[in-house]
């Protein structure tokens, strides 16, 4: 199935509130691994998973917006740590659950404090969750929050949302609290993808908490 015509797909770019997330969600977990990922050749997760794992990142590791685990499945066969999961959706996270890839698995809503206490991980990795109609720039204060010091924090950001949600003006307002900045541009889809989308992209943002 083409991505641009999965009325699923086109709902999650249509979402407003962290509750439209989570009726939608609800209702996709049981069939988001084949009839989105595998249908639409979805490969942004390998790219945070492949880049979390060049820049020398450990655990643990809070995967965030986990759904149903796909990049617990890309990360753990490159680095040996402990994955923890969180996501606003507990359908999702179930799907995600009976894969056996994360130490603990928690329902937590970016746009408000997660139950983690300061300084918990080493490592944070996020795939499709920074998108349009979910997760803007503001979320990066939890993310550093939660981060140890030295921790690196790997997350893909799609271009479009990129350009409209002020994630360039977030990122220059945190300059003194981070190191090592870098921004990679990557396809979100794989050679097999068809359609209006098959060209979309997403940044790769890269960084450490100073």
């Amino acid at each position: 199935m083409r991505p641009e015509n999965d009325p699923s797909l086109d709902a999650a770019y249509a979402l407003k509130t962290p509750q439209d997330s989570k009726r939608l969600y609800a209702e996709w977990a049981d069939t988001y691994d084949r009839e989105f990922a595998a249908s639409s050749d979805y490969i942004l997760h390998h790219h945070v998973a492949h880049r979390f794992a060049g820049a020398g990142g450990i655990g643990p590791v809070l995967d965030v917006g986990a759904g149903t685990g796909l990049l617990a499945e890309a990360l753990a066969p490159l680095i040996s740590a402990e994955i923890d999961g969180t996501d606003i959706s507990p359908e999702m996270l179930q799907r995600a659950r009976v894969k056996g890839l994360y130490r603990h698995l928690f329902t937590g809503d970016l746009t408000r404090t997660l139950p983690v206490q300061n300084g918990t991980y080493a490592g944070i990795t996020s795939s499709g969750t920074f998108t349009n109609g979910h997760v803007g720039p503001d979320a990066f204060d939890e993310l550093l929050r939660i981060t140890a010091p030295d921790g690196l924090i790997v997350l893909s950001i799609n271009a479009q949302h990129f350009s409209d949600a002020g994630f360039a003006k977030k990122i220059d307002s945190i300059q003194a609290q981070i190191t090592d900045l870098s921004l990679q541009e990557v396809l979100i889809y794989g050679t097999a993808a068809t359609g209006d989308h098959k060209d979309d992209t997403a940044l790769i943002a890269c960084f450490r908490k100073a």
